[in-house]
């Protein structure tokens, strides 16, 4: 009876163990949810559910962690064999693979505010930047609450786990009886009686432990869990919440390690060929190592043959053009970029590619889509693009790159080095004092400086070599610096940055008209990527895409364009405006004379395509869908599946498909 006592007793402080790190979880979510409650869009679903999914995901972590304590220790208790050092070592077991479980939980609420979707493998891609990301978490004040609730909670843990011990310590006793063994089967009927106990003991340990395998599994059926099991009701946030952080990171690094996961299965190759050159309007025979390059002629352009204008893209950081009164943004936030959509060729329906800043540079600049949160600037080999910059490079242009932070980031310099840049400045470039934070300088400081280098270089060659400079801005991007001197008229750090951001690109133009290089020169002004604004209305809300274009300038129309858009666009029409002819092997179409069907986008775990009226995001890895209405207010209403959205489901399918085969075959 005594054995049998420490066994029970045994199984109890697993279970005890258990139950607390649900418990902790738990807790975890619900801070989730009290500080992002805002993001409920729906009034019928009812979060409890989410809650309750939300332990059952739990439960698949834990199972990882108890698993183990379970095979080591319970196991041996079957035959008597309970020593307080194996507690001890359990103790350590679950303080460090559950902290590790609340440090995911922890860093997601931060995570899906900015994001609008839960941590996954994509922020692998930031270790390679640890100076740059530590400075970027230590130095926004809003993440130190989630940053101390971690410390808090794992000290509070390891404390419950700690006083749990010491009271199962006294309970099961100092010592032990022997072993049972061999020895006891050959002993007589007392001995067989306590091999029957032992086996009985080892046979309820033995299923305990394969019960949490299963709870690894999570469920019956040919497939274990997955995140589509979290989905229950149709608000987007509640859908996401009962998802584990440390689940969806886990599972997210195996997916990606997975050879069938290594790239998508949307549709077969030559058929997504085929119906994106069809997209395209691309004619004639299809080169199987060039699918989509054609010879755009811009010879009879208006500006063909005259002086070549220069050429200044600026790419803000996270400018969504929900932050615009021109897009019905209350707060005059904005006043530079609302004047000019009033005085240049602007674009009202402008998506952008993805929603990482790589994402926006590639799109932009080399007219090739974002693949989910792939980034397409780094490679152990560095990949090369044709872009704005390499054609302009072959016309004769000295391109300038200028970006406020380390010029590793991304691969930034051997990327641009590669692709077409003449000169990189970066933070290695500006004095040390200039430095704000891990992102290295200031908007109004990286504006100025870029001006003194786009003046020393149109002296430099005296109007006989024209030029093209990229600007790359970062503070609308935490941690928010705003200089002590600007004086904003809002009260939010999130609106007062994005006022001073808007100051330096008007500051930057004022200063930029008083010099000679300036009429001569097309401004493209644009947003690498947006930011969530207000309620989200999607799985992928549209404030993250949906983002401004303005560009003026010599050979320039000024006026609203209603034209869908993407940044793949910006290269075709850009270069028609300039004159110039080139072989083109991008997703874009010329603004300024065609229009294209659709506009396509991704996100780290989705892919989108939209009309004016419907949107369809899908979901390659869990096979969700979701669809969308247009409302009169320019927010998004879901709805059933019908016939309509099947050409945008093929129309992404066939780009996503198509950009991927390039990728491949080293386009």
């Amino acid at each position: 009876m005594q054995k049998n006592n420490r066994f029970l007793l045994s199984a109890a402080w697993i279970l005890s163990l258990h139950a607390l790190t649900l418990a902790f979880l738990s807790l975890f979510r619900l801070t989730e949810y009290v500080a992002l409650h805002g993001m409920v869009e729906s009034t019928s679903a009812n979060p409890l559910t989410a809650f309750v999914r939300g332990v059952w995901f739990d439960n698949v972590i834990t199972c990882y962690i108890t698993v183990v304590p379970l095979a080591f220790t319970l196991l041996p208790a079957a035959f008597s064999l309970t020593r307080r050092w194996m507690r001890r070592a359990t103790v350590w077991w679950y303080g460090i693979l559950g902290s590790i479980a609340f440090m995911a939980s922890a860093a997601n609420i931060p995570y899906f505010a900015y994001f609008f979707k839960n941590i996954n493998s994509s922020i692998f891609e930031w270790f390679g930047y640890a100076g740059t990301t530590a400075g970027m978490v230590t130095g926004e004040k809003s993440y130190f609450l989630y940053i101390a609730m971690f410390f808090v909670c794992t000290a509070a843990y390891v404390y419950l786990m700690v006083r749990l011990r010491r009271v199962f310590d006294r309970l099961i006793g100092k010592k032990n009886n022997n072993p049972i063994g061999f020895a006891h089967i050959i002993g007589g009927d007392n001995g067989l009686r306590k091999a029957a106990a032992s086996l009985g003991r080892l046979c309820i340990a033995a299923a305990m432990t394969a019960l949490c395998v299963f709870g690894i599994r999570g469920r019956t059926g040919y497939n274990p869990i997955k995140v589509s099991e979290a989905y229950y009701c149709d608000d987007a946030f509640l859908n996401q919440l009962g998802i584990n952080p440390a689940f969806n990171l886990l599972t997210s690094a195996l997916d990606d390690m997975r050879k069938e996961n290594r790239e998508l299965h949307l549709m077969p190759y030559p058929e997504a060929i085929s119906e994106a050159r069809q997209s395209l309007g691309i004619t004639g025979k299809c080169d199987s190592t060039h699918v989509l390059r054609r010879y755009v002629d811009n010879s009879q352009s208006a500006v063909a043959g005259k002086k070549k204008p220069n050429v200044v893209v600026i790419l803000m950081e996270s400018m969504s053009a929900s932050f615009m009164q021109t897009f019905g943004q209350k707060e005059r936030l904005t006043p530079t970029l609302d004047s000019l959509y009033n005085n240049s060729m602007a674009f009202d329906h402008y998506y952008s590619a993805g929603i990482h800043t790589n994402h926006g540079m590639t799109a932009s600049l080399y007219s090739f889509p974002a693949l989910m949160f792939r980034n397409l600037m780094k490679g152990t080999v560095t990949p090369h693009r044709d872009g704005i910059p390499t054609v302009l490079h072959k016309e004769g242009y000295h391109n300038m790159f200028f970006m406020t932070h380390e010029a590793q980031y991304d691969n930034m310099k051997a990327f641009f080095t590669t692709n077409g840049y003449d000169d990189i400045y970066s933070q290695e470039s500006y004095p040390k004092e200039e430095v704000v934070n891990s992102f290295g300088v200031s908007d109004h400081f990286l504006f100025s400086y870029a001006l003194d280098r786009i003046n020393e270089t149109s002296k430099k060659y005296a109007g006989k070599k024209p030029f093209m400079a990229t600007l790359l801005t970062i503070s609308n991007h935490p941690p928010y610096i705003i200089p002590s001197w600007f004086k904003p008229k809002t009260k939010e750090p999130e609106t007062q940055i994005v006022e001073y951001a808007d100051w330096c690109v008007g500051d930057f133009l004022r200063r930029a008209s008083r010099c000679p290089w300036y009429k001569n020169t097309v401004f493209v002004i644009m947003a690498d990527h947006g930011k969530i604004v207000g309620k989200v209305d999607s799985e992928l809300p549209q404030s993250y895409n949906h983002i401004p274009l303005i560009v003026f300038g010599p050979g320039v129309k000024n006026g609203r364009v209603e034209k869908l858009a993407m940044q793949v666009d910006v290269m075709p029409t850009l270069l028609s405006l300039l004159g110039i002819s080139y072989e083109y092997d991008g997703f874009g179409v010329d603004l300024t004379h065609d229009e294209r069907p659709l506009v396509f986008y991704s996100a780290d775990n989705q892919i989108v395509a939209r009309s004016h009226n419907l949107c369809y995001i899908y979901e390659p890895k869990t096979g969700n869908a979701f669809c969308y209405v247009s409302t009169p207010d320019g927010r998004l209403k879901e709805t059933k599946p019908s016939a309509a959205f099947i050409p945008l489901r093929r129309y992404v399918f066939s780009m996503i498909q198509t950009a991927q085969y390039m990728l491949k075959r080293q386009m």
